[in-house]
């Protein structure tokens, strides 16, 4: 039979069950949507966001936003500190607010580099392609687990009960936070690498750690370094919030004059955090792009 002459039949048969395909579909896709409405109200019940407490609070945080502002005017633009309405009285403190951001850029750097490298020991074991047995990964794995479910913050509020108030609260709270994160972001990078260079070394007589050292570290060197740089540019934003809670750095500045309600003052930490994560994103940028280019020429 030709496809000119085909049986009506055949044809009304196909485009029944083309249809009834296309309903089943479609019920399935709709079924799919109540239930994920259901859910959405459900979390929004429990959580009490309700629709009249957003469109209440918006115009205060707008008011909020406003008094954040500061007085300038162009006449008194570029004058000095001593003259209201000029970008210098804005900035009045300057100096010590410059001074808080260079603490808090260096608690991130610390914390990192010994995040990163208890991450690095770590990632290895962790990596279920190359741990050395079931047992050490899946303990390795649950303990990075550990490591970063706890939120930053609350790390910061029991090493502030335990040292006091101070810097160094703040970078075992980011220190821990980091290594977790970093562990679970190695291992993966771990599991994709090529196992040949590893069985290879292995086969000749390599132990463990010398075919992770020599077999797998060239592989992944790249894309450690990238997350390394990357997770940086976060913790410097983590060490700016975890000192509201006395952790050091800029944070416990502007928690300071929050609750003072000096707006100014308010605005200007804001705007000085946001220049500084600004620079150090590009700065990362630039020198992540630029190991891994370097990486990739070799």
């Amino acid at each position: 039979m030709s496809a000119t002459t085909a049986d009506p039949a055949l044809l009304a048969r196909g485009e029944a069950a083309f249809q009834a395909q296309r309903r089943q579909r479609r019920r399935a896709t709709l079924t799919g949507l109540a239930i994920l409405a259901l859910c959405l109200w459900a979390a929004g019940w429990m959580s009490e966001f309700y629709p009249s407490s957003l469109a209440a609070g918006l115009p205060r945080v707008g008011e909020y936003f406003y008094k954040l502002l500061p007085s300038l005017r162009w006449a008194t633009l570029f004058s000095g500190t001593d003259t209201e309405g000029s970008i210098a009285f804005w900035f009045y403190r300057l100096d010590d607010w410059a001074w808080l951001l260079l603490q808090t850029s260096q608690m991130a750097a610390l914390a990192t580099l010994a995040g990163a490298a208890v991450a690095l020991l770590l990632a290895f074991p962790a990596a279920r392609n190359i741990a050395p047995t079931r047992t050490v990964n899946v303990l390795t794995r649950r303990g990075l687990e550990a490591m970063r479910t706890v939120p930053e913050i609350v790390y910061a509020l029991i090493f502030v009960w335990a040292f006091g108030v101070g810097p160094l609260a703040g970078i075992l709270a980011i220190f821990i936070h980091t290594a977790g994160a970093l562990g679970k972001l190695f291992s993966e990078v771990v599991e994709n690498a090529d196992l040949r260079p590893w069985e290879g070394l292995r086969a000749s007589g390599a132990n463990w750690a010398q075919a992770c050292r020599y077999a797998i570290l060239p592989q992944v060197a790249p894309n450690l370094i990238s997350y390394g740089l990357l997770r940086f540019e976060i913790n410097v934003r983590g060490a700016s919030v975890i000192g509201f809670v006395g952790a050091g750095g800029i944070g416990q500045e502007l928690n300071l004059v929050i609750a003072s309600n000096y707006y100014e003052e308010i605005s200007a930490i804001v705007v000085l955090i946001i220049l500084s994560v600004f620079a150090i994103d590009y700065l990362s940028e630039k020198l992540r792009h630029r190991v891994i280019g370097a990486a990739e020429g070799h």
